[in-house]
């Protein structure tokens, strides 16, 4: 629970590479061991943090990048995170920027994705049309107080004065506390999908995606 504090929300820098690579991995897993970039680079946290840092500020802008992020701070200290940007081509950028990555660091980038591969089957993202929020999270001293709302809150005008109309957002099927969080929000089920391959290896059924205009 967040404690007395001035919160503020300000779009993400440079500088921010590192609290967004921690960001990333905690929506990711949600309230599972493992989420996307553990499995998928199969290193140690502290590995999968740096790779994932370096996304953040690559030259390919994918959705894990600074430039679509805002960050919630409380009294100057980022607390809390999320990605807002068009849904269009967010696959086709993401592999783009694994591979400027991978490149630069001697990794795998054919190894990375064909173990990413996992979540084809059962990944909703809605509309090429949909403003896109993801990789929502708070560190876990400031849950509850209220920073995640105001971010959402934000994203959706930004999506807005952007000219969309409609916003999608996506969480494991069993994140009963994302599910209820964007309730809150003002989004509604919009399609789910599930498979026995993904829940065996991580324990979820599949995907679920709420949406809601804007």
């Amino acid at each position: 629970m967040t404690g007395a504090g001035r919160s503020t929300i300000r779009p993400a820098r440079s500088d921010d590479a590192g609290f967004i690579a921690r960001i990333v991995l905690a929506a990711q897993r949600g309230p599972l061991p493992r989420g996307w970039f553990d499995i998928a680079l199969d290193r140690p946290e502290g590995e999968c943090l740096a790779f994932m840092a370096r996304l953040a500020v690559a030259r390919v802008r994918s959705w894990y990048h600074v430039a679509h992020f805002l960050i919630a701070e409380v009294d100057g200290v980022p607390a809390a995170a999320l990605c807002a940007m068009p849904a269009s081509g967010t696959v086709v950028a993401a592999r783009a920027a694994i591979e400027e990555v991978a490149a630069e660091t001697g990794a795998d980038a054919d190894g990375i994705v064909a173990r990413g591969g996992y979540a084809r089957n059962c990944w909703v993202q809605g509309g090429e049309g949909d403003w896109l929020i993801e990789h929502v999270a708070a560190e876990a001293s400031h849950r509850g107080g209220g920073l995640v709302q105001a971010l959402i809150g934000r994203a959706l005008a930004d999506g807005k004065a952007a000219g969309y109309s409609r916003a999608s957002i996506s969480f494991v099927i069993g994140n009963e506390a994302a599910e209820r969080c964007y309730t809150m929000a003002g989004f509604a089920f919009a399609e789910e999908k599930r498979d026995a391959a993904f829940e065996a290896l991580t324990g979820a059924p599949g995907f679920r995606r709420f949406a809601r205009g804007i």
